[in-house]
């Protein structure tokens, strides 16, 4: 199956019979993955007098069930400017587009005064001139157990101002990384990545030229057989009135 997609006067033929799924799932089990020192998510059946929503307790014809999670710390999600505003915004409000030219690039983070970081030089030359609507961004080493680590008290890698800065100028819309923030676990709220990338130098009365309807992904997972590259993005989120929302990034190859 294919499709033809219309791009800065060119035509894309993608493939769409072969998504590439870079989202990690919610689960209640250990091996879903943690950020900011949450306990793991939980999925359990309804319960309501000898009601049980479950199938196999017997007691319901249906699987019913609730969910209690956190979409910053519990999986792939993705995120407004309302994560740092005093007044609310909506991802669900400001991403009103899906589709997306994307450029993947593998970076290892540099060793600066004991944390890694995620230079602008770095990002520079791994995009070599391009300036994507999307950038994704896989950190190396590339290991199995991102899908399921817990980022909390780790101090995991992050950008640099200067690198969200770049990732700005270049008019990257819609920015996606491999951990839990492009911020330092521990930066006494300074979010200074995040501010960058959104041009918000005013969290309480949102400056005008704040960049509104651009969005940060943050704890996707890019195999290690997907090659950098360009791709089509589909960059789908739950219809949440919050802040963030679950998401579900796909890509898929240009032929």
């Amino acid at each position: 199956m294919k499709a033809t997609l219309e791009h800065q006067n060119q035509k894309l033929v993608i493939d769409l019979a072969n998504p590439l799924d870079i989202s990690l799932p919610i689960e209640n089990t250990a091996k879903n993955p943690i950020a900011w020192y949450l306990s793991q998510p939980e999925i359990t059946p309804v319960v309501m007098g000898d009601f049980v929503g479950s199938v196999r307790s017997g007691k319901s014809a249906t699987n019913f069930n609730n969910i209690l999670f956190n979409p910053h710390g519990h999986g792939t999600h993705t995120e407004c400017l309302g994560h740092i505003t005093q007044n609310f915004y909506s991802i669900n409000q400001t991403l009103k587009k899906f589709v997306f030219v994307a450029e993947l690039i593998s970076i290892t983070p540099e060793l600066q005064n004991r944390d890694y970081v995620l230079t602008a030089n770095q990002i520079q030359k791994a995009l070599n001139g391009k300036k994507p609507e999307a950038l994704i961004i896989r950190t190396l080493p590339n290991l199995s157990e991102k899908k399921h680590k817990n980022y909390s008290n780790t101090n995991p890698p992050y950008l640099s101002e200067a690198a969200a800065q770049y990732i700005k100028e270049i008019n990257v819309s819609h920015l996606l990384i491999d951990l839990p923030s492009v911020d330092k676990e521990k930066d006494n709220g300074a979010l200074v990545a995040h501010k960058a990338f959104w041009n918000l130098t005013n969290v309480i009365a949102v400056n005008s030229d704040a960049r509104w309807d651009c969005t940060i992904t943050e704890l996707i997972f890019v195999s290690n057989q997907i090659p950098d590259g360009t791709y089509v993005l589909n960059l789908q989120i739950a219809s949440f009135e919050n802040d963030a929302s679950p998401s579900k990034p796909i890509l898929y190859q240009i032929l």
